[in-house]
């Protein structure tokens, strides 16, 4: 399953979680102050943030594939 996972399934499924979280702590009735609220805002979007930033990407051809045209066809 983790192999599948694409970068915007992950940083969705986060997201999902904070506001989940959040729909809770409302529910329950606990209140936010300002700079809380701000601290936990920030904490929210730092690790899509790093996902993004991390995450591999497609690799460049290597001098060996260009040179060798290791994509041809039999």
């Amino acid at each position: 399953m983790v192999r599948n996972m694409t970068r915007s399934r992950l940083i969705q499924g986060w997201f999902v979680a904070v506001a989940l979280i959040v729909a809770a702590s409302v529910a329950l009735g606990m209140t936010v102050t300002l700079g809380t609220g701000l601290l936990l805002a920030a904490l929210s979007l730092v690790p899509p943030a790093i996902v993004l930033a991390l995450w591999p990407g497609v690799q460049a051809p290597t001098a060996s594939d260009v040179l060798h045209d290791t994509n041809r066809r039999a």
